[in-house]
């Protein structure tokens, strides 16, 4: 009788990775994550309005700054011009009247350099009749008023003048001036000068 036993056909095993195949697989290089861009340009663009606020808060500073020193520079201006034109306009002496009304257009402008220069004979010949010398001095000023803009001052001045009459001793007076003044192409000059009100002061 033949033998009808069938081989039967035997199956590969599958075979387990070694430990070897797991490690190399783990130490694979991951694809790499893009970095999201949107916290580095918040980051920036925060640093660039940081700066910004800065400069300008800087240059606001700076600007305010130099204003105030500017107005103070022309207020001291103002006291030095003001301070000189009293004392030329309350000076002159018939000896030179020609320089001293020479002194007085220049240190003028406006209404009052017009006025000398209308009364200019008149006042020569007074002067010389009367043949005086008349000097006077700043004892103290201060500035009243002053808009920058409009270039327009005043300065308050407390001034002592003497008059010399010819072969007679010289009398002193004191007086409060009230000098206003113009800003010109030549600095400032006086367009109006009397006597100062009172209760008006400068600092």
């Amino acid at each position: 009788m033949a033998d009808t036993t069938t081989d039967e056909q035997e199956t590969p095993a599958k075979a387990e990775p070694s430990k070897e195949d797991t490690e190399e697989r783990s130490a694979s290089p991951r694809p790499a994550r893009r970095a999201d861009p949107l916290p580095t340009v918040a980051a920036v663009l925060a640093l660039l309005a940081a700066c910004w606020a800065a400069w300008s808060g800087w240059s606001w500073y700076a600007a305010a700054h130099d204003e105030g020193r500017h107005y103070s520079q022309e207020r001291e201006e103002v006291l030095q011009s003001g301070v000189q034109a009293v004392q030329n306009l309350s000076t002159l002496d018939h000896r030179d009247i020609a320089a001293g009304l020479r002194t007085w257009l220049d240190s003028s402008t406006g209404e009052l350099h017009d006025q000398l220069v209308r009364d200019r004979a008149r006042f020569e010949e007074q002067v010389r009749k009367a043949k005086t010398v008349t000097g006077a001095r700043v004892l103290e000023a201060g500035v009243a008023e002053l808009d920058d803009r409009a270039g327009r001052a005043s300065v308050i001045a407390a001034v002592r003048i003497t008059v010399t009459p010819p072969g007679g001793e010289p009398a002193a007076k004191q007086s409060r001036l009230i000098a206003k003044l113009t800003r010109t192409p030549a600095g400032w000059k006086v367009h109006a000068l009397g006597p100062a009100a009172v209760g008006v002061s400068g600092d």
